[in-house]
């Protein structure tokens, strides 16, 4: 068995307490030779104090109580002072609650001991040094050990503290940059959407008419995307700190969406129209009025792209807890210009929804007339006021 290579620090203080003893031993303080013995021990312990400090407690102990049996040496004592306390400061945590005890109990009994057998103060000063030379320094190590994981449990505290707090950081920017995913792509997606199928159209059709109707879309569907575009800068580069919250979309601007996919959609055989049951147009919570009308908004823009000729439906009813936001569009081939999609659009509206812990379905359906439509459907909460309540 290798044995592990002691501290650096622990050498020198072995071979400074070797020093000392020999000096001690040379002015003639100790004149046997079996003093030299112990002192030897003890040294080689505190060569171990680190690496094996309970072998070396038990080895010094040992060294300890045969030096009683010579004049005995200051030194060694010291050095064991110093190898119960690193017993207790670099053992075993079980050794470290254990040896204050039992030196406890040790200084208990050779005062007890020695007060039967001398009947007399001295066995008094006898067990305060041994308190003195075995119990303080285990103490003395608990105290030492106590602060110092309670130094290394608030460092890993503060380190978790600070990973809690980028982990929140960079959820944080990562719901910051989906959220602005969210808005770009639902602000200008319809209108390039338009840009892309009209502008499909008045190349593949040589008429003067349709090629000017078709431009004229193109730069209205541009000004307006670039005008969001603007808006949403501005928004990002305000570095004013004004707590005031910019203006959202609301329903009430479903109309004009209707109106301008109206005007987007009509060359493709597409009509639109709006049913709206709600009882009160007010009362809905930001939130909720703001992914209402993006859904509206996206789905429009998909039927713009994808839907065949036919009618697009927007249904909006509110129930006492939950606004009701359903778009139907043909499904089925569709003649003429189209305009690729990614996907994002169906992604975002999730999103939306769910972080309003509504409920969200999209996908082909069947009317009741059996034909095929593109369904859109989504429940948002709402809460009911205390009108409804009562």
């Amino acid at each position: 068995m290798t044995l592990p290579r002691p501290h650096r620090t622990d050498l020198l203080i072995a071979l400074a307490g070797l020093a000392c003893g020999l000096l001690l031993w040379s002015y003639g303080l100790y004149t046997r030779w079996a003093a030299l013995v112990p002192l030897a021990v003890m040294a080689a312990t505190e060569a171990m104090r680190r690496t094996l400090p309970q072998t070396a407690l038990i080895v010094g102990t040992l060294a300890i109580a045969a030096d009683q049996f010579t004049n005995g040496n200051l030194v060694t004592v010291l050095m064991f002072t110093d190898v119960v306390y690193a017993a207790v400061v670099y053992g075993s945590p079980a050794s470290a609650r254990r040896i204050p005890y039992t030196t406890a109990l040790i200084t208990v009994g050779v005062t007890v001991g020695f007060l039967v057998w001398w009947q007399n103060a001295i066995a008094l000063l006898v067990g305060v040094i041994t308190g003195m030379v075995a119990f303080l320094p285990a103490v003395t190590g608990a105290v030492v050990r106590n602060h110092r994981e309670a130094a290394e449990a608030a460092r890993l505290r503060a380190e978790q503290t600070a990973l809690l707090a980028e982990m929140d950081r960079a959820q944080a920017v990562v719901a910051e940059r989906a959220r602005m995913a969210r808005e770009l792509h639902d602000m200008v997606a319809n209108h390039l959407s338009a840009i892309a199928i009209h502008s499909t159209a008045a190349l593949s059709l040589d008429e003067p008419a349709t090629t000017r109707q078709a431009l004229t879309v193109i730069r209205e569907n541009s000004v307006a995307g670039l005008a969001e575009m603007r808006r949403l800068i501005g928004l990002l580069r305000d570095s004013s700190g004004d707590a005031e919250p910019a203006a959202s979309p609301t329903l009430a601007g479903v109309d004009a969406l209707i109106a301008q996919a109206r005007a987007n959609g009509g060359p493709s055989g597409l009509v639109f129209a709006l049913v709206d049951t709600r009882e009160r147009a007010n009362g809905l919570p930001a939130p909720v009025e703001l992914a209402a009308y993006r859904i509206v908004q996206e789905s429009l823009t998909n039927a713009l792209k994808h839907a065949a000729p036919g009618e697009v439906r927007v249904a909006l009813s509110r129930a006492p807890e939950a606004l009701t936001v359903e778009v139907t569009s043909p499904y089925g081939e569709r003649p003429g210009p189209t305009a690729p999609g990614s996907g994002a659009g169906l992604v975002g509206m999730r999103e939306r929804v769910a972080l309003l812990d509504g409920e969200f379905e999209a996908g082909p359906a069947t009317d009741d007339e059996g034909r095929r439509t593109w369904r859109v459907r989504a429940e948002l909460p709402v809460g009911a006021s205390d009108e409804e309540r009562v």
